[in-house]
């Protein structure tokens, strides 16, 4: 029974637990921040359309930059690189809540999120690089899976502090503790020795750029990874359709609605704190297309499902399948990928994580306009698993299993524990 629990040997290794530690308070102040930005756009326009340009604001970044950025990381050290771009994310948090206390247009607070952006399509690549810098390979997916649970924890959490927060001291009170939990990311990186990238540096400019897209088209099992996490989230992402969904069958009650933004967070907590079952065997490439296929099964149900409770055990699993697959998923690039480029091919990751979704929210949402809610969840699950099977079929040795076998105790992490 044990060993299928979350494996909390990476936090033995001391490096690895003080990053941990400072990445989850701060994704957690993140999440709160994200509150305080809603908010404070909500109610200087009362607009939909600029609370969703907050998406976007976050969005076109990281799509822009993200692949010269990465690009930057295979170049430079690591860590400095990591401190340099998570202090103008902590200066723009400070920016966030002086504009808070003195209020401003809703213009400048966008443009103050997509300056923090800018930032994160930096340093989130930076920071993918770690896990594998720390932790011996036996243990990587294990190191994905608590960064896994701490996403979800701050998923579910930071939202709701961040409401409690802006109703008692406002949006700029939420901002500066945002800002505050910066220090404990920094102090967590700034403990750790130069980190250079191993091999040639990437060249500059656009060439290297273009050096890791000719990598990941080129290794069969990081293109693989990478079209099977777009299938399932271009193809059969739900969050746009819910309020159509509640509408249609439930009656329109706001408390269902929540339930189903809250349902596929809880699977994900859920899934990393038994994360063991699936973190420790030698075919992450199989899991990933069974958690992804498990992701789009369980959202075409969802779709079919006329019972409220029925609906939300649904999205619980696809909550759950979805951790499986990410986390496979980014045990496939890190096994998979040269240090020399692993800042671009974690660039591209973070790239697919964030566009890939956003993507799938208008389709799904253009299906529903032209039929139903229903079947664009239907239509959308069935064609995540005929992908996902296709992936499986057409890509070489992705299901095989890991090609690297657990180095001896010599080999592994010399970080101290």
């Amino acid at each position: 029974m044990l060993g299928v629990l979350i494996d909390l040997a990476p936090l033995r290794v001391r490096a690895f637990r003080r990053l941990w530690i400072g990445r989850t308070i701060s994704g957690l102040g993140g999440q709160m921040a994200l509150v305080a930005v809603m908010f404070q756009v909500w109610q200087s326009t009362g607009s939909t359309v600029w609370t969703g340009a907050v998406g976007l604001a976050q969005a076109v970044p990281l799509i822009a930059f993200g692949l010269f950025a990465g690009s930057l990381v295979d170049r430079v050290d690591r860590r400095r690189f990591y401190l340099l771009t998570t202090t103008g994310q902590a200066v723009c948090a400070v920016l966030l809540a002086v504009q808070g206390f003195l209020g401003s247009p809703p213009a400048v607070v966008l443009v103050m999120v997509a300056a923090q952006s800018c930032f994160v399509a930096g340093g989130g690549p930076a920071a993918r690089t770690f896990v594998s810098a720390l932790l011996p390979r036996e243990q990587l997916a294990a190191g994905l899976a608590l960064n896994r649970i701490a996403f979800q924890g701050a998923m579910l959490a930071g939202p709701a502090a961040g409401g409690l927060v802006v109703g008692w001291v406002g949006v700029g009170g939420c901002y500066l503790i945002d800002a505050a939990t910066f220090a404990v990311a920094l102090y967590g990186a700034f403990r750790l020795p130069e980190l250079r990238p191993s091999g040639a540096p990437a060249r500059p400019g656009l060439h290297g750029v273009l050096d890791g897209l000719a990598f990941m088209a080129r290794n069969p099992v990081v293109r693989g990874a990478l079209l099977t996490d777009l299938a399932a989230t271009v193809l059969s992402m739900p969050i746009s359709l819910f309020p159509l969904i509640n509408a249609e069958r439930f009656g329109n009650d706001p408390r269902t609605l929540g339930l189903f933004l809250s349902a596929i967070a809880v699977g994900g907590v859920v899934a990393s704190f038994f994360s063991g079952a699936f973190t420790s065997g030698t075919r992450p490439g199989l899991v990933m297309l069974a958690g992804s296929a498990l992701w789009g099964v369980s959202l075409a149900l969802f779709g079919l499902s006329s019972n409220p409770w029925a609906g939300l055990g649904f999205l619980v699993v696809a909550g759950a399948a979805d951790t499986v697959a990410v986390v496979s998923r980014g045990t496939l690039v890190q096994l998979h990928t040269p240090d020399s480029l692993l800042g671009r091919v974690s660039a591209a990751e973070q790239i697919v994580g964030q566009a890939g979704p956003d993507l799938g929210n208008l389709r799904g949402g253009l299906v529903a306009g032209l039929s139903s809610g229903g079947f664009a969840l239907v239509s959308g699950g069935v064609l995540c698993v005929a992908a996902v099977a296709a992936v499986g079929m057409g890509v070489r040795g992705f299901a095989r299993p890991s090609p690297f076998p657990k180095p001896p105790r010599s080999a592994r992490s010399p970080w101290p524990r």
